[in-house]
């Protein structure tokens, strides 16, 4: 993948030099340097909203209007698009996925650079072929002449992955590449990066996870603010040094103390299955049961395709007649066929996706924060901006949201933001069941560690929640007790003081041993 002549003694794959970018009058990195060397996995670190997003655009062609120097291999370039990055040896993978839903995986994956036949027609079985083998080295096998929106989040996100793979890249930059993957698409990713490691590619990561730091990277360069706060090779970065370059000031504990002291039971389901989106399938869950009570955050683990998302969206009747089963809220009986009865009887979800199913982009914080309890703030059917933007400033001061104005759209907040802004469209309707689906995926770990302490006051104040997360250390901290799926069937359920990394990953295998609760 080095083209030929080039070594490390040549010097870096790239050099940024002094770069400098604004939105208007808005200063979003100042005098940024970065260098990349072959065979190094470069992490870059920092909060949401402290440029890194914007530093790799840059060095990706999406921004051509900058100040500062860039060189790959030596030579001065100024990338102005993706397709020129590229052709430099510069491939992307974004956190927003570039992917178009109603295109098949092969045509996704050659977008713009179709093989082609001696008359100039798309040679689709070289295609074909190509795709599988690409998809093949992340240990993904998949119909490629599917329509990428058929598959979910986490295989959409390998598909990504694999494209950028496609085009022979000598710098490849990723950007929260594993945050919808589950732990073994997770090692064949890993093992994938140390083959690229070792063919001469450098690589700048971008990742919020401790545990993803401390395995890969060589070197680390933090921004804050714009500005670059630090750079040091990895092992001579401690976690607590880390955290103090990112977020400027002490973090006195990852994970918050979690004190449980659970009541009544709040939550009971019994038989509860989805059925697949088409026949012939199995079922996405099937016969589950559980309970969770009040002041209590009952953990879900499990692979991919394990059916945990879509036992929290059944559950919160967002697959309709897909799901059955029955459901106790507070030791009622209640029937649950839509979100807007889900809602009424206290339950809330934040799902996985929080920029497709979770915001509306272009309204406003305000308007988002509020969507939810709209008609308890409306009267006679009319909407009362004034009374939302007083509720949306409540709940605002209390997720500690940070933005220039309520009225500014939700697509400009940094991605922690946007997550509260998520937490605040339910909280304002005082759930007593709270339903969590990856609630910090993205998140920097400033943000993770408010959201953490907001979980804790919650279940103090009685709130029951139920908690997907595909970090370890997250579900083994946070969680009273865990229960573990594997093809939509419970396969374990164990205590906090029971629960250890190598049993969930063995339960949610389906190597464990049905528990009912």
């Amino acid at each position: 993948m080095i083209s030929e002549g080039f070594s490390p003694a040549h010097g870096p794959l790239v050099r940024m030099r002094g770069i400098t970018k604004r939105f208007g009058p808005v200063e979003v990195l100042r005098d940024v340097d970065l260098d990349l060397w072959p065979g190094e996995v470069h992490i870059l670190a920092g909060e949401n909203g402290a440029g890194k997003t914007t530093l790799i655009k840059i060095l990706g062609g999406v921004y051509s209007d900058y100040e500062g120097k860039i060189e790959i291999l030596g030579r001065p370039v100024r990338p102005t698009s993706p397709l020129e990055a590229a052709a430099l040896g510069v491939a992307v993978i974004h956190q927003e996925l570039s992917l178009v839903p109603s295109m098949s995986v092969a045509d996704n994956l050659f977008l713009g650079r179709a093989p082609s036949t001696w008359g100039g027609l798309v040679a689709y079985r070289v295609q074909r072929e190509t795709a599988r083998r690409l998809l093949a080295e992340l240990g993904l096998e998949i119909d490629v002449d599917q329509p990428v929106e058929r598959y979910p989040l986490g295989v959409r996100q390998l598909v990504e992955i694999a494209k950028a793979l496609g085009h022979r890249a000598r710098v490849l930059v990723m950007d929260e590449p594993t945050s919808a993957l589950s732990a073994p698409e997770v090692q064949r990713l890993f093992a994938l990066i140390q083959r690229l490691k070792a063919q001469g590619c450098g690589l700048v990561y971008i990742t919020h996870k401790m545990e993803e730091i401390q395995r890969i990277a060589d070197r680390i360069t933090v921004l804050r603010d714009g500005r670059r706060v630090g750079s040091a090779p990895a092992g001579e970065l401690s976690p607590g040094q880390l955290i103090r370059w990112m977020v400027g000031r002490e973090v006195e504990q990852q994970f918050p103390r979690h004190f449980s002291r659970p009541g009544a039971e709040r939550l009971r389901i019994e038989d509860f299955t989805v059925r697949a989106e088409r026949k012939g399938l199995r079922p996405a869950v099937e016969g589950v049961s559980l309970s969770v009570r009040a002041g209590e955050i009952l953990g879900l683990a499990g692979l991919q395709g394990s059916g945990a998302s879509e036992l929290l969206s059944g559950l919160f009747g967002a697959l309709g007649p897909r799901a059955s089963g029955r459901v106790w809220l507070d030791g009622k009986l209640v029937r649950i066929r839509s979100p807007r009865d889900a809602i009424r009887q206290g339950m809330a979800l934040v799902t996985n996706d929080r920029k497709t199913t979770g915001l509306v982009l272009p309204m406003s914080v305000a308007a988002n924060a509020t969507l939810a309890a709209l008609p308890r703030l409306c009267r006679w059917g009319w909407r009362r901006p004034r009374r939302e933007r007083e509720a949306a400033a409540v709940q605002s001061r209390a997720l500690g949201l940070r933005a220039a104005s309520l009225e500014m759209p939700v697509a400009e907040l940094s991605g922690g933001n946007q997550q509260k802004v998520a937490l605040a469209k339910w909280l304002e309707i005082n759930p007593r069941v709270l339903l969590l689906d990856e609630p910090t995926r993205g998140v920097d770990v400033g943000a993770k560690h408010d959201i953490y302490q907001l979980m804790n006051q919650w279940t103090a104040a009685g709130m029951a929640i139920i908690l997907i997360t595909s970090e370890m250390p997250e579900l083994l901290a946070l969680s009273d007790r865990i229960v573990v799926l594997h093809r939509g069937r419970v396969t374990a359920e164990m205590t906090r003081d029971e629960a250890t990394a190598d049993r969930v990953l063995e339960a949610a295998m389906g190597q464990g041993s049905e528990k009912s609760s």
